[in-house]
């Protein structure tokens, strides 16, 4: 087992399945102590165990500011300190304009957007102190846009935006902000769609290519927060090969 982690402190939020998990996992291998966040904290109490590594699970909802908030700071209380946040949680609740729930719209802003945001502004201090790193999971949907997935897009554009205006305000004090644009990947996000059509039509998509697997990202997270501290590593696009767009 690598030890190029230790003794960094991470937090990974939605760490309950697919790349949070994952990521979550790589680090914990790499030789990082894990505060893993997300709502079913079974499924965390699960990637304890099978962690090789020290593993904190945090029932954790990114979209209340106040759970975020008490998610970092028991984060730093019981490990004193906090070096790499990985800002995964997200939902992807895609179908057409017309006709929409507003409700999804509103979950996938609160979820994919704020929640980055708030995770952001409340680990901030620590990494600032740890010289850290803010590893932003976004997508290829964060830089190409397309019908049936405007909102989604819309909340992944955001994270890259403000991906970018962070570095600029941070790097010069030792903070690295990494954006990682993940595109086909083997995860239940699809799953989640209401509209039949769409997830349909999605999953048959993912069926016609060889869809990237969590670990993949996860290996790009651990290749980012692994460089040497002169070296920010500040994109990383991974499509799968099959992927045009």
């Amino acid at each position: 087992m690598s030890s190029v982690l230790d003794p960094k402190i991470a937090l990974v939020t939605g760490a309950s399945s697919g790349i949070g998990r994952a990521t979550a996992l790589a680090l914990s291998k790499a030789g990082a102590t894990v505060a893993v966040g997300g709502r079913r904290t079974d499924r965390l109490e699960a990637l304890a165990q099978e962690a090789p590594g020290e593993i904190l699970v945090l029932d954790m909802d990114v979209s209340d500011p106040e759970s975020v908030r008490k998610a970092v700071d028991r984060t730093v209380e019981r490990f004193g300190t906090l070096d790499i946040v990985v800002n995964n949680a997200g939902v992807m609740l895609t179908g057409p304009v017309l006709d929409a729930d507003l409700a999804e719209w509103t979950r996938m802003v609160e979820t994919n957007l704020l929640g980055s945001l708030y995770t952001v502004h409340a680990a901030l201090p620590h990494l600032l102190r740890s010289r850290g790193a803010v590893v932003q999971i976004s997508s290829t949907s964060g830089r190409i846009s397309s019908a049936g997935a405007a909102v989604y897009s819309a909340t992944k554009f955001g994270v890259t935006a403000f991906a970018e205006a962070l570095r600029q305000e941070v790097t010069e004090q030792g903070v690295r902000v990494v954006l990682v644009e993940p595109g086909f990947v083997s995860t239940e996000l699809a799953d989640h769609i209401a509209d039949p059509n769409h997830r349909a039509a999605v999953k048959a998509m993912a069926e016609s290519m060889r869809t990237l697997q969590p670990e993949d990202i996860a290996a790009a997270v651990v290749y980012a927060v692994t460089q040497p501290d002169h070296v920010a590593v500040n994109e990383i696009l991974v499509r799968p090969t099959d992927q045009s767009r």
